[in-house]
């Protein structure tokens, strides 16, 4: 029996509660030569139901189009209803899929049969009880593809090089990403690419829900304690990228294992804000240097730091530096 088809039973014994057998289907001989090359086929008897599934063996996601009219051929061929079957299918083309009406099942993460009213999402989607919040290296892709990425495709590999995280670490960001619904995934060959959708402002808006402030912690120490290893952010680095007035003290951004390092140096002490001799530290949860230019944090990242700041001085300044982006 083939793999998908073995994990199509469980699946199906797993989330609908029923035992199925799938069979392979004698009737192909009088099909087009392209669609016995592309698909695999069986039958199959669900609720009820019987049905033909079409296994997709192109390594290439197909588009939903092109599916939609391979079902309604093979509808034409056979007196029963067609599922498109697929291990891997972006989120973006199973929304593509429902669309356009075609039913699909792809095991272990979502089926939409609209014949029998049934449309399963993923089990994560269903369990989980908060919004989904990216993780630093998920939303560190989202602004490098923003800010540096002048290409149209990203690979795991080579995108975990340039923002020096671990291959895996960057599969589950590809993986958090497709799932948001904000980029596609795709396999070309053998690698797995990523694909933003849209302009780059369509990105910036949709991905809000997801993005937070790179701040874990903020504090306070003395300027001879603060080293040179910051890069200057907070309303520092606002005041550098708008009109808006420098403030009384400097703000600089280090990254949780920068931060580590200059305790075991320099040992500071936390003071009140209000010594005439402080500096703020923010503790960033990915590396502010990672997109930084001329020593200052991103535009980007700046504003998710102060997006929840209420002053309207900082909230004008914050649209006067977005506005520069020129999206």
């Amino acid at each position: 029996m083939p793999k998908e088809l073995h994990q199509l039973e469980r699946y199906l014994h797993d989330t609908l509660g029923v035992a199925v057998t799938t069979t392979p289907w004698r009737g192909g001989g009088r099909l087009p030569h392209f669609l016995k090359e592309l698909y695999r086929f069986a039958e199959i008897d669900l609720l009820g139901m019987h049905g033909l599934l079409a296994v997709d063996n192109n390594p290439s996601e197909q588009s939903p189009a092109v599916v939609r009219a391979h079902m309604y051929l093979l509808r034409t061929k056979q007196d029963a209803e067609v599922i498109y079957v697929r291990a891997q299918v972006t989120a973006y083309n199973r929304k593509r899929l429902i669309e356009h009406k075609v039913p699909f099942i792809v095991p272990g993460n979502q089926m939409y049969l609209p014949m029998l009213a049934i449309d399963l999402r993923e089990h994560y989607r269903r369990l989980r009880s908060k919004p989904l919040t990216f993780s630093p290296a998920t939303q560190a892709v989202v602004i490098h593809a923003l800010l540096r990425g002048g290409e149209q495709i990203f690979i795991p590999m080579e995108t975990a090089q340039r923002l020096a995280y671990s291959a895996m670490t960057m599969t589950r960001a590809f993986d958090e990403l497709e799932d948001a619904g904000l980029g596609e995934v795709a396999t070309r060959g053998r690698k797995r690419c990523l694909h933003f959708p849209g302009s780059k402002q369509d990105i910036w808006t949709r991905a809000q829900p997801f993005l937070r402030s790179p701040v874990n912690t903020r504090l306070f120490i003395r300027h001879a304690e603060a080293g040179t290893d910051g890069i200057r952010a907070g309303l520092t680095a606002l005041a550098e990228y708008s009109m808006l007035a420098p403030p009384v003290y400097s703000t600089y951004a280090l990254s949780r294992e920068d931060w580590k390092s200059l305790r075991q140096r320099l040992k500071p002490i936390e003071v009140p804000p209000q010594d005439p001799d402080a500096h703020e530290i923010e503790v960033w949860c990915y590396p502010p240097t990672l997109f930084a230019e001329r020593g200052i944090v991103d535009r980007l990242s700046l504003y998710l730091s102060l997006k929840a700041d209420t002053d309207e001085r900082t909230q004008a300044a914050l649209e006067e530096m977005m506005r520069k982006l020129g999206w």
